[in-house]
């Protein structure tokens, strides 16, 4: 998928990045807090998932590292117009540092021929979803325990992110069509 990236200047492509990374933040603020958890609903899988499929391992995880470190020194990208360390050492710090693996992973299957049929590009969404809760959960349990940490951090998204990972394979499989 990303090969075209990879046949364009530097400058085009620097364009491109600044433009995904623009797209990630923009998703980020997608968001729509849940009274009973210190987890947001956002649109940050959206964009993780979707920018490391369309750019590649490469420079999909390039962006997403790039928005991780724009966000630790404090600059406000995370959901809700947040920045800092406090928001990676917070409840979803976890979450965020999943992003990057989550990206890696995706763009990796995807490189390896996993956007060719729309079921397996859902599956190769579906494990950079998990990836991100891999993450995600064990953090969050330190705040508020394991016996609440699927109740709070995992069930109340399922349904969302199910729709989340339609959305991004959709777009994939337009762009391939």
């Amino acid at each position: 998928m990303a090969s075209w990236l990879k046949e364009r200047t530097l400058v085009e492509r620097l364009i491109v990045l600044g433009i995904a990374n623009l797209l990630l933040i923009a998703c980020s603020q997608v968001r729509i807090p849940l009274p009973f958890t210190p987890v947001p609903i956002t649109g940050q899988t959206f964009g993780v998932l979707l920018l490391g499929a369309l750019l590649g391992s490469r420079y999909g995880t390039a962006v997403v590292i790039a928005y991780v470190f724009e966000g630790a020194i404090g600059l406000p990208v995370f959901a809700g117009w947040k920045g800092g360390l406090a928001v990676l050492l917070g409840p979803t710090g976890g979450y965020i540092f999943g992003f990057i693996f989550a990206s890696l992973l995706v763009s990796w299957l995807i490189e390896r021929g996993w956007s060719r049929r729309f079921d397996l590009t859902l599956i190769a969404l579906l494990l950079g979803n998990v990836v991100i809760y891999a993450f995600g959960l064990p953090w969050l349990a330190f705040f508020v325990g394991w016996h609440q940490v699927l109740q709070l951090g995992l069930l109340p998204f399922l349904f969302g992110d199910l729709l989340k990972l339609v959305a991004v394979a959709s777009v994939l499989y337009k762009l391939r069509n």
